[in-house]
């Protein structure tokens, strides 16, 4: 995104713009100054933002992308990790892995119909919106595959469910715990357990 635009203390784009935020805004505002946000996120012109994530996070999306890059361009997808996915003009997430059909070109706004599958580690201040909300948004947009990751790092416990699109819903197609295979022949082929996700000891 563009570097924020120089005004005067007294305009608060957050305030300015509540419910109204949308893709020109963002390339114009966005990151904000003095706010220590990672991950800009807009459901119907609501501007969400995020820290960065803990290390048992960031961890197992760096693993998980080792893990499925080879795969993934072997089935003919091109892996991203952190793309714009965006729905409409005022709603946009930002997935912590993105598998595309083809190369996004540089594109700063991806289109969801671009997206074969986004990549969502839950966060303990986004469990709704990662469990739920962006779901719904990404089935009715009727993008084919979703994947979550759950990492527990007090217990040392990972989930990781990939949901599939039928009929117009997601219904769960594979889910594996730690100490089991999470095993799948589609959208590509991979094969892992979930404990691989976890940060070393």
């Amino acid at each position: 995104m563009a570097e924020p635009l120089m005004v005067s203390p007294e305009f608060d784009p957050l305030v300015e713009f509540y419910g109204m935020w949308n893709t020109e805004l963002a390339e114009q505002y966005l990151p904000l100054p003095r706010v220590h946000a990672h991950k800009y996120e807009c459901l119907g012109g609501y501007l969400t933002m995020s820290p960065y994530e803990g290390a048992a996070n960031a961890y197992g999306e760096s693993r998980l992308n080792r893990l499925m890059f080879d795969a993934v361009v072997a089935a003919g997808f091109v892996p991203y990790l952190t793309v714009n996915m965006r729905f409409a003009g005022d709603s946009w997430i930002q997935p912590d892995l993105a598998v595309l059909r083809e190369s996004a070109g540089g594109a700063v706004w991806v289109p969801a119909e671009r997206v074969v599958m986004p990549v969502e580690f839950v966060s303990p201040g986004s469990r709704r919106r990662d469990r739920i909300d962006k779901p719904g948004l990404c089935a009715r947009a009727g993008v084919p595959w979703y994947l979550r990751v759950e990492v527990e790092a007090a217990r040392r416990a990972v989930y990781v469910r990939l949901d599939r699109l039928v009929a117009g819903e997601y219904v769960e197609y594979t889910v594996a715990h730690d100490g089991q295979r999470f095993r799948i022949t589609e959208p590509f082929v991979l094969d892992f357990d979930p404990a691989e996700l976890l940060e070393p000891q």
